[in-house]
């Protein structure tokens, strides 16, 4: 098998796409979906998230082949400011248990040597979550929630939230640097063409909250769990009727977004970790897990 760089075509986009879908099956799948037949406007969406990060991080970006040429393995990371983040790693069955998932890991990881600080947001799976502590990260269980938003029952937000775009860049990645160390920079701008951008800023603080037209939750960031309630609010009651909300990556930090959820009917269950290095769960804050 070769390890090499993940370049910026469609080819090795999609070979990283076909990859994850397989070690992940239906984990990964939306309503609707099968494992083999994403709509055409995700894998656009997946294939340039992959090719994103291969031009931003060439170096931390990885991808396993065998003898046939054929895609076994990827691992796709990124550095900003100082914070590192491993974006997916993935490896199918037939090509587990001869060390190539740790190679694949390895480089990932040096990528990030110089950087203080590190996440991953981490499947169930207990063998990823064994590595990732022995790598030196701490495991913190995650909360999801998903489901169809109550309108009736979720109170407006309590103060201005407007749609935004890339007059605010230097706003969020001020608000990412208060809440994670480090800016999202580069990411903002794939961001800002895949999801819609909700803002809050005032005299009381700021934030920005991204939501996908499939209903997820990309990611959110605030000066204050009370602006970050109002972002929340908003984003789940701009989801068309009979869209399935899903908020994903939460730890017991977030109970701020556990409340919203609660009170907008949707369903809560346990899932994965956000893994930490170097520092404390951010707050209030909500993890891509692309992006993190």
């Amino acid at each position: 098998m070769i390890v090499r760089q993940l370049r910026d075509t469609e080819e090795d986009a999609e070979a990283v796409r076909t990859v994850a879908a397989a070690a992940f099956g239906a984990s990964r799948a939306l309503p609707g979906e099968t494992d083999d037949e994403w709509p055409p406007r995700r894998i656009a969406s997946v294939h340039g998230r992959n090719r994103h990060l291969a031009r931003t991080d060439p170096g931390g970006c990885w991808l396993a082949v065998d003898d046939a040429g054929m895609p076994v393995g990827a691992a796709l990371s990124h550095r900003r400011e100082g914070t590192w983040g491993l974006a997916l790693f993935a490896v199918l069955p037939r090509a587990q248990g001869r060390g190539l998932g740790r190679e694949l890991l390895a480089a990932a990881l040096a990528y990030g040597r110089a950087c203080l600080r590190g996440i991953i947001v981490g499947s169930e799976d207990p063998r990823a979550a064994a590595t990732y502590r022995q790598a030196g990260f701490t495991l913190h269980p995650a909360i999801r929630m998903r489901g169809i938003v109550n309108k009736e029952r979720l109170a407006p937000p309590d103060g201005a939230v407007f749609e935004g775009g890339p007059r605010q860049r230097d706003m969020m990645d001020s608000v990412d640097r208060r809440t994670r160390g480090g800016a999202h920079g580069p990411d903002h701008e794939l961001l800002l063409r895949q999801c819609r951008l909700f803002v809050s800023d005032d005299l009381a603080g700021s934030g920005y909250c991204y939501v996908g037209d499939d209903g997820k939750v990309e990611l959110l960031a605030a000066t204050s769990r009370r602006l970050a309630t109002r972002l929340l609010t908003a984003a789940l009651l701009s989801l068309p009727e009979g869209t399935e909300a899903r908020v994903q990556n939460l730890t017991a930090e977030q109970e701020w977004a556990v409340d919203v959820g609660l009170a907008a009917g949707l369903k809560l269950s346990t899932r994965g970790y956000v893994c930490l290095r170097g520092m404390r769960p951010p707050t209030p804050y909500i993890p891509s897990g692309t992006f993190l």
